[in-house]
């Protein structure tokens, strides 16, 4: 967590900014200390609904009875990402300080004593990349979001550099090794301030990789970036790494809102893939519907949790616009006034309880809760429970806290082959969500 730039916290808030990225921090002023279990509140919207949102299958309608656990299965240094590689049952952390690690996934036994889980962990010692000299790890900066390509021979990078600027660099894989010698930096973003970064970096279910910058920090969007579309401040973008446009070491895919089928810019920079947004921290698609969901990271007073449909699994958020700096979730932000065509969340919530920052998850498509089917789990860095989410066809049927909470400070959700769910702590732990 990191101070908020428009009047410093306490001293107990900026010792939790040494240990934890979250760029996804919410407020730029105000407190922000661990909170009670007070509920997150959705506000109204017109509708009620997320027009052309799907129904997410056969599953529960309500949370009611519905509650998890969490078991340490690993701990790294600062872990602000985990993510899964093709061919493997092993996980992939990324730790901000700028390492990324393989904890390997084996058979039940062997793991953590004292600990029980369905498999055994075993954190590797040796990297599998080693970035500490390219980044510095502190506050909303470092190593910030790690993707694989999807024969996993590509490992994907996000991190800010020693000037706090960010890169999204490609490293080849030699077995279970990234070759540090052979970069190729896909994207270079200056930062003009050191928070909102973004961070998320993710392969869609077309096979593009999307990418999540924040507006570019202070508070308040200063530059008029989440509504600018002459630049990738405030967005969510998608390329294709494994072509080119020109002079550009990706591709731009056909179908990208602002880009002309020549992949030129037509009204605005064409790599966007939508626009409107504070700081995207956590992203993810729905590996069934293929819908969107991202954890949007609010100003001073309220979180939001917003989904963007698929169209036949594609397409999620294709040109959407989600309304920062008008907007803060459903509210007017400063006086703004809703863009005309802007996507409301589908769920919102205060800063009421200790709440500060929303950290983006998942939908549950595991085999172990059956009862969390279709449900978005997520939560918040300072009260840190797991929540979740239910919808169908774009309305929020509920939500609510799941029972478990993290030790100190969530800072993120990872997700295996299987499509069971794992949280992170600034305290260094991954944790398995389970059933009770």
């Amino acid at each position: 967590m990191t101070t908020r730039h428009r009047g410093y916290r306490a001293a107990t808030v900026a010792v939790l900014a040494l240990t934890l990225t979250a760029s996804a921090c919410g407020s730029d002023s105000g407190s922000a200390g661990r909170g009670g279990n007070a509920a997150a509140t959705s506000a109204p919207r017109p509708g009620g609904t997320i027009p052309g949102a799907s129904d997410p299958g056969p599953g529960p309608t309500t949370l009611d009875g519905v509650a998890v656990r969490l078991q340490v299965v690993a701990t790294a240094d600062s872990p602000v990402d985990l993510v899964p590689r093709a061919g493997t049952d092993d996980l992939y952390v990324a730790e901000q300080g700028g390492m990324v690690r393989v904890v390997r996934v084996g058979p039940a036994g062997g793991g953590t004593p004292g600990v029980a889980s369905p498999r055994s962990y075993h954190v590797d010692p040796n990297p599998v990349l080693d970035l500490s000299t390219l980044t510095q790890g502190n506050g909303e900066r470092g190593l910030l979001g790690i993707a694989f390509s999807a024969d996993g021979q590509l490992l994907y990078v996000d991190y800010t550099d020693q000037n706090g600027d960010s890169h999204v660099v490609e490293y080849p894989m030699t077995g279970d090794r990234a070759d540090f010698s052979r970069p190729r930096e896909l994207l270079f973003q200056p930062q003009p301030f050191p928070n909102h970064n973004g961070g998320g970096i993710v392969f869609g279910p077309d096979g593009y990789l999307y990418i999540g910058f924040g507006d570019g920090g202070s508070g308040g969007d200063p530059n008029g970036n989440g509504q600018n579309t002459q630049t990738w401040l405030g967005k969510i973008l998608r390329i294709d790494p494994a072509a080119r446009t020109g002079d550009k070491p990706y591709g731009i895919p056909d179908g990208n809102p602002f880009a002309d089928a020549a992949g030129n810019a037509n009204g605005g920079l064409p790599e966007i893939w939508l626009y409107g947004v504070r700081n995207p921290w956590r992203f993810s698609f729905d590996r069934d519907s293929g819908d969107l969901w991202i954890g949007e990271v609010g100003q001073n007073t309220y979180e939001e949790v917003d989904l963007l449909p698929a169209t036949d699994g594609r397409d999620a958020g294709r040109g959407a616009n989600l309304g920062w700096n008008a907007m803060e979730g459903t509210h007017p932000f400063n006086g703004g006034v809703a863009p005309a065509g802007a996507i409301p969340p589908i769920f919102d919530y205060s800063h009421d309880g200790g709440n500060c920052s929303v950290i983006g998850g998942f939908v549950y498509r595991g085999a172990a809760i059956p009862a969390l089917q279709g449900t978005y789990l997520f939560g918040d860095y300072c009260v840190g429970e797991v929540r979740g989410l239910l919808q169908r066809n774009g309305t929020a049927l509920d939500e609510r806290s799941l029972g478990a909470t993290v030790g100190q400070g969530l800072t993120s959700f990872g997700q295996d082959a299987q499509g069971e769910l794992y949280a992170m702590d600034s305290s260094g732990q991954i944790l398995r969500i389970e059933p009770i």
